[in-house]
């Protein structure tokens, strides 16, 4: 179709689309007549008309221009300056607002719409003011205590908290920015008080989240070099504190975060990518400075970690591990070869070389192509043989250390370092030396190789033949430990172990290696047994479990997940298992001691050793020691010690609810369903007053909504729904929780479930959660068949399910008038229903039943006529005549009160008149 040539026509064309509601098209006709206009009047009504149009899009920017474009041609164009006022106030500018409200307001000053706007904008204008005003005042009132030296002490923790919620909010943030804050803030930074530094670095942190420009200002203002030296003293919450603050300022850099608000324009364009590189490269250097303390090294690795290898591999751009790779891999594994023994040992926690060791396999796994991973092996060689040195000893142990940290993290580049000329020959060198130092760092490094890979065929055929020697020749127990492992089958070691353990003059170094070996051992179900009744090493590892660090407490959990039996199994199915019979092939068998009596019983010895404790200190380190795959161990083992219902009190008791609240909202998939599992078994039998004490139940909520999910099994479901069941029968407030979450479709479908007890649990608790005015007016609702699946649910054969649906029905019949007549009309079944209740032989169902038949009279007279026409008028006589009789007293009254109500309508006569 040829494009129309005629503005005129083609405003016209634009002018229906808008009347359709059709802006995008409208705007598109109205573009092209503006093209084709020449008059200048046309052009001022075209631009009005395009300005409605983006009004309409919420595009407020456009909108704004194109009404200014139209005033610009006619400067009283009533139409242009209200679009204009329209769209100024929606992107905030309410000064230039109000100015054009008041020209349309002097055009035409009986529009009353004019004044209505000039009110309200004058208002909004006031209350802006005020509250910069007041903010202003708050900011500098807030930085007086806080550098007053002589301010109380309650004061000054009162203005730094305020100065924290402040910078968390969009327009404090912009005000504490205006008003030289940034400045004052760093003076409380040098004040050396370590309450003020944290109010200071988070007050930053608030600043920066989601505001590129500020983050860029605030990073070039403070200095990368200030920053770092700030993330690196001894002090936990500060180095924290700093950690997240740059990482607010790189979640910018990177444009992730929140949105920048709508409407505004970047106002200039920022280069992201060479401050992001000047923040990388001090990182880098931070791993090598002797002045950074072991945190403050862990924190510039948890960085990086963080932020360097791309999140999604379908991005093409891996720039920023080439960058790190050709800049900083030395550096890593300089920190990997640190021997924490020697004097010139950088400072260290127990985590830096792990979390280095898992840095470079992140690195390496982000690598697109060969020749990457070439540099990469190349660039690590020759670091290495730059170490190796048969005359200088310890220089030689830095090359041999560095090769057990790549072993530890890309272990087949590991595997490679290992086949290089000298590096094994040094291995044997060194586990014949006489220094312990020596012969520890060649068992660490044989140990990572013969335990990872069966491809390692030169260790495993001498590596263990050298270990054994040394472990026959060493008096050292802290070498002898390091054996547990991969000699695991030709030593008696879970005594030697549990021996370690118990030893508190050994360091802690050599009892975590003791702990990672019992991680290892207790896959053996003799040794499980064993460990569990040796109360000693038991409460030596819970103690072990209090200690922040990542190795220990993975070790830990995954002891005790051997020990439950907690870890997934694969059902053997029997056919297959006859067919690998006949087919000769071995099937494994269960171990006697990992039958279920077993497992019941070593559960119940560990709850009496005090578990529960133990894993909620555990629950409460921080994330990075605690990793999301530990945390899916805790609550592995959580789900099993909730297992026996008569266990869970003595759960609850040991702060077990708790602890299993945070795991259930962060992890791994897997982590978070088994602790949401245990949560929701503990939610199905226990007062929730007592479980989650306060505002935590409502915490509780989303976890077991989230097992009401087709995906999870059956039993999920159904202890998620009774959990739900209970907490519905609480309190309002926690039924309106339960709304908010978005169960009640989920619930509704569990009603139609074919299985029984899943079917009864969702009405019960559907019964518990019709009190709740929000879910009545659903039922209310035109267009659902919420009412007639209940009223069907009457009419089930299953008792329990009879139950709850007819408590459910007469609740909502009692509660709302509409639904009474709407229950006769959802299925011709009803009045069949509501009579084989009234007759039932359960007394529960019966008083139900006829509670039901009185609402639906108090309803209305129509109602209660159309009952009486039926069998029910005998059904209630003949229970309203019965003889008084303290059992089914309640069931007698409600039938008299049925009859009474009849009366009193006139639709029958009293019985003595009969």
């Amino acid at each position: 179709e040829a494009e129309m040539e005629d503005p005129i026509q083609l405003k016209e064309e634009g002018n229906k689309y808008f009347q359709a509601s059709d802006y995008e098209k409208a705007v598109q006709s109205y573009t092209q007549a503006i093209k084709l206009s020449k008059d200048k009047a046309l052009q001022a009504v075209l631009y009005r008309n395009r300005a409605a149009c983006f009004l309409k899009k919420e595009e407020y920017v456009k909108a704004a221009s194109d009404a200014s474009r139209a005033i610009d041609i006619n400067a009283s164009d009533i139409k242009a300056l209200f679009r204009r006022s329209q769209a100024l106030e929606k992107l905030g500018k309410l000064d230039q607002a109000f100015k054009d409200a008041q020209k349309c307001a002097t055009i035409e000053p009986r529009n009353k719409n004019f004044q209505e706007t000039l009110r309200r904008l004058g208002a909004d204008i006031q209350e802006k003011l005020r509250i910069q005003f007041s903010t202003d005042m708050r900011v500098q009132k807030m930085f007086e205590i806080l550098l007053d030296e002589n301010s109380e002490k309650e004061k000054r923790e009162k203005a730094a908290n305020n100065l924290i919620v402040l910078g968390r909010e969009e327009a404090g943030a912009e005000r504490i920015f205006q008003n030289n804050g940034v400045n004052l803030l760093l003076q409380l930074i040098e004040t050396k008080n370590a309450e003020l530094i944290l109010a200071a670095v988070r007050t930053l942190s608030g600043m920066c989240t989601g505001h590129k420009a500020r983050a860029t200002a605030i990073l070039h203002y403070l200095g990368i070099d200030s920053i770092c030296m700030w993330m690196s003293v001894d002090n936990e919450e500060i180095s924290l504190a700093v950690c997240n603050l740059l990482q607010s300022i790189i979640d910018c850099l990177l444009g992730e975060g929140k949105e920048e608000h709508h409407g505004k324009e970047e106002a200039v364009v920022l280069d992201t990518k060479k401050d992001l590189r000047m923040i990388t490269t001090r990182l880098l250097d931070t791993l090598v400075s002797k002045k950074v303390s072991g945190q403050g090294r862990d924190r510039a690795l948890n960085l990086l970690n963080k932020n360097i290898p791309r999140k999604d591999l379908k991005d093409h751009d891996n720039s920023r591990t080439t960058f790190v790779i050709d800049n900083g891999l030395k550096k890593i594994l300089k920190v990997v070869g640190q021997i924490p023994e020697m004097p010139d040992c950088l400072p260290l926690t127990e985590n830096t070389q792990l979390t280095a060791s898992v840095l470079l396999n992140k690195l390496y796994d982000d690598l697109r192509c060969d020749p990457e991973r070439d540099n990469y092996r190349v660039i690590c060689e020759e670091y290495i043989k730059s170490k190796i040195d048969p005359q200088n000893m310890d220089k030689t142990l830095h090359a041999i250390q560095i090769v057990s940290g790549v072993l530890q993290g890309p272990f087949d580049l590991g595997n490679k370092l290992l086949g290089m000329k000298g590096v094994m020959e040094m291995m044997v060198a060194l586990c014949g030396s006489e220094r312990e130092i020596d012969q520890l760092v060649a068992v660490e490094a044989l140990i990572h190789a013969s335990t990872k890979l069966s491809r390692a065929t030169f260790i495993i055929s001498n590596g263990v033949t050298l270990l054994k020697e040394i472990y026959k020749k060493t008096k050292n127990e802290k070498i002898k430990i390091r054996f547990l492992v991969p000699l695991y089958s030709t030593i008696d070691v879970s005594c030697l172990c549990s021996r370690w353990l118990c030893n508190t003059s050994i360091d802690t170094r050599t009892r975590k290696w003791a702990v990672e070996g019992l991680a290892y051992l207790t896959l053996d179900a003799d040794v499980k047994d064993d460990f569990v009744e040796d109360e000693p090493a038991l409460q030596a590892m819970f103690e072990l479990a209090k200690t922040s660090d990542k190795t220990i407490l993975y070790s830990v959990a995954s002891a005790l997940v051997n020990c439950t039996n907690s870890y997934d199994t694969k059902e053997l199915v029997p056919e297959l298992v006859q067919l690998a019979k006949f087919s000769k092939q071995h099937v494994p068998e269960e171990h006697p001691k990992d039958k279920k009596d077993f497992v019941v019983k070593r559960v119940k010895r560990l709850l009496k050793a005090g578990v529960v404790s133990a894993l909620a200190c555990m629950v409460k380190a921080d994330s990075a020691i605690l990793t999301d795959q530990s945390k899916e161990l805790v609550a592995r083992v959580f789900l099993a010690l909730c297992e026996d219902p008569k266990d869970r009190g003595t759960i609850v008791a040991q702060g077990g609810g708790k602890a299993l609240i945070p795991l259930a909202v962060e992890g791994t998939d897997v982590g978070k369903i088994k602790a949401s599992h245990a949560l929701a078994k503990i939610a199905a039998i226990s007062n929730p007053d007592i479980a989650f004490p306060g505002e935590r139940v409502y915490e509780v909520v989303r976890p077991l909504v989230s097992l009401l999910n087709t995906e999870r099994d059956g039993l999920q479901n159904y202890e998620a729904l009774l959990g739900l069941t209970n907490f519905s029968g609480r309190s309002d407030r926690l039924r309106m929780k339960i709304v908010k979450e978005r169960a009640l479709p989920d619930i509704e479908n569990y009603m139609f479930e074919n299985h029984d007890q899943l079917r009864q649990a969702a009405t019960e608790c559907m019964c518990n959660l019709v009190v709740n005015k929000e879910v009545q007016e659903r039922f209310v609702a035109d267009g659902n068949d919420r009412l007639k699946l209940v009223v069907l649910l009457c009419g089930e054969d299953d008792e329990k399910v009879q139950i709850a649906a007819a408590g459910a029905l007469a609740m909502l019949t009692a509660a709302q008038k509409k639904l009474c007549s709407k229950m006769t009309e959802v299925t011709t079944q009803w009045l069949e229903i509501l009579q084989r209740l009234c007759l039932h032989d359960n007394m529960e169902v019966q008083h139900r039943g006829l509670v039901i038949a009185f609402n639906l009279m108090s309803a209305e007279k129509e109602l209660a006529k159309k009952l009486m026409e039926t069998e029910l008028l005998e059904i209630l006589t003949f229970i309203g005549k019965q003889e008084d009789d303290p059992k089914k007293q309640h069931i007698i009254n409600v039938a008299r009160d049925c009859l009474t109500r009849c009366m009193d309508y006139g639709l029958i006569k009293p019985l003595s008149q009969a």
